[in-house]
């Protein structure tokens, strides 16, 4: 066998790294064609599956089978735990945030947070302010994004507490990796995901209004087959035995939602909803919905329905708003965090602003409002041309913008044309509050395929991999770096 596939698990210091080793030997002694001809069967798999996303922005086919690499992201179960300490400590601290700012705003009044970058952001709700939800769960399903710089060092590039996507194909990515390679699962321990579905099952139930007696009704609802995250809609309401239902298939009856069955209608208790605030209720926000349902907003004011994740906790993505959780964190748990923040530049800041215009071809700059890898500049690939437009946005509205530094992110063994090479990629966990809060041992990893880009998106030329949590360390303490260490006893923590 060539040595390229050996040369290609190697760690940044020159050596393989100690969740690589038992893949490496495997790969070694595999045969040389063996990842060319799993690949080409993946493809098939998921076409034959439907595995695929909606690219609406460009002409012709719109519907793509997301790339596949049947290289993994591997992962040790020690480092695992200490990411997922993190999660779990930020997610509480998201949770706490959106319960304040819709209660009391404490935070506000602390000055911890500008009052009017939340009141006045378009993504916070003021109707939602004084309702009450069921034990005060926001973001019942967080997709928290992770970047690696180092051996130890992970930083959160971004939460999304909407409607976070991409759970289908973590599961899916794992169902394949078991068919195509079967044997090599008899010699790796690798902590699996596909009860993933039952776990968000669980955390909806346990979320249901305190005025429902039986068994919780749960629904996906979906804003139907022109989204472009349908498939996951289906997969997961399949995978859960839920009804999927459209904004046609509900009904408001005296402030109770029904769903429309064939032998009448039916209560509905919780609705897992991918659809935007907007969207859902033409009687309280966008009147012209036609894929909403009409009352479900005052049911859902009057207790009868859980919405999940809530209404209004988009303000806790926003990109503006991200620099701030780690004050959230130290506010609401009186802890340090665990995870830290990639360093962020606020434009609506003059001092921010002055340093960014004159950083632009060194810097990450991003719409505090975009997604899916749009509506940014990535200023050390980008041209002139390319930085002095993006510098005339900037200047006409520079609150619509934060910059960040291009860190230099970690890079995974990735089968491409060329054999395998090393490509960037980051992680998208997924984290469920419930009565506790729980996350899957792994995760959707996003690859940028394209040579020395730093754009994971799907929509961008982005494929994903199968995540690896190994099981040896995976129930250990979480280990602790000596900065973590620190941070926890000034924190008075054991």
């Amino acid at each position: 066998m060539n040595e390229a596939p050996a040369a290609a698990c190697e760690a940044l210091a020159g050596s393989v790294r100690s969740p690589y080793r038992a893949y490496k030997r495997w790969l070694d002694s595999a045969p040389a064609d063996l990842l060319a001809r799993r690949r080409q069967e993946a493809d098939l798999m998921f076409r034959r599956l439907g595995v695929t996303f909606a690219v609406y922005s460009e002409g012709g086919d719109t519907e793509r089978l997301i790339p596949f690499d049947v290289v993994p992201r591997i992962l040790s179960g020690r480092e695992w735990r200490r990411l997922e300490r993190g999660l779990v400590q930020r997610v509480r601290a998201l949770n706490a945030f959106l319960t304040d700012i819709y209660h009391d705003q404490e935070i506000l009044k602390a000055g911890k947070i500008p009052a009017e970058l939340i009141t006045g952001n378009p993504a916070y709700l003021a109707a939602m302010h004084g309702v009450k939800i069921a034990r005060q769960i926001y973001t019942h399903i967080a997709g928290i994004d992770i970047v690696r710089t180092g051996e130890d060092d992970f930083y959160v590039l971004e939460d999304n507490a909407r409607t976070p996507s991409g759970v289908s194909y973590m599961l899916e990515n794992r169902e394949a990796m078991m068919r195509l390679f079967p044997d090599l699962f008899g010699q790796v321990r690798v902590a699996p995901v596909g009860h993933y579905p039952d776990s968000l099952l669980q955390t909806l139930r346990e979320s249901a209004p305190p005025n429902c007696e039986d068994e919780p009704t749960v629904a996906l609802l979906t804003p139907g087959v022109f989204n472009s995250a349908y498939f996951e809609h289906v997969f997961l309401a399949e995978q859960m035995g839920v009804e999927l239902v459209e904004g046609g298939d509900l009904v408001v009856k005296d402030d109770i939602v029904y769903m429309r069955m064939v032998g009448g209608l039916k209560r509905v208790d919780v609705i897992y909803r991918r659809l935007d605030d907007a969207f859902l209720d033409p009687l309280a926000f966008r009147k012209d919905s036609l894929i909403g349902v009409p009352g479900l907003f005052a049911a859902y004011k009057a207790g009868n329905v859980t919405l999940a994740n809530a209404v209004g906790t988009g303000v806790a993505d926003d990109k503006s708003v991200y620099p701030y959780v780690p004050d959230m964190v130290r506010f609401y748990l009186g802890e340090e965090p665990l995870l830290a923040n990639v360093p962020t530049y606020i434009l609506r800041r003059a001092e921010d602003l002055k340093y960014t215009l004159n950083h632009l071809d060194e810097l990450v700059v991003k719409e505090v409002h975009g997604s899916g890898g749009y509506g940014m500049l990535v200023g050390p690939r980008a041209s002139k041309a390319e930085i002095e437009e993006f510098r005339a946005k900037i200047l006409a509205k520079p609150e619509a913008y934060i910059a960040q530094p291009t860190l230099a992110l970690s890079t995974c063994p990735t089968f491409v044309e060329t054999g395998i090479a090393p490509r960037h990629v980051d992680l998208r966990p997924f984290v469920l509050s419930g009565e506790t809060i729980r996350v899957v041992p792994g995760g959707l990893t996003r690859v940028a395929l394209r040579e020395g880009s730093l754009v994971v998106n799907s929509s961008q030329g982005g494929g994903t991999k199968d995540t690896w949590v190994l099981e040896d360390g995976l129930h250990d303490p979480a280990p602790l770096t000596a900065q973590h260490q620190s941070q926890l006893q000034t924190a008075g923590e054991d």
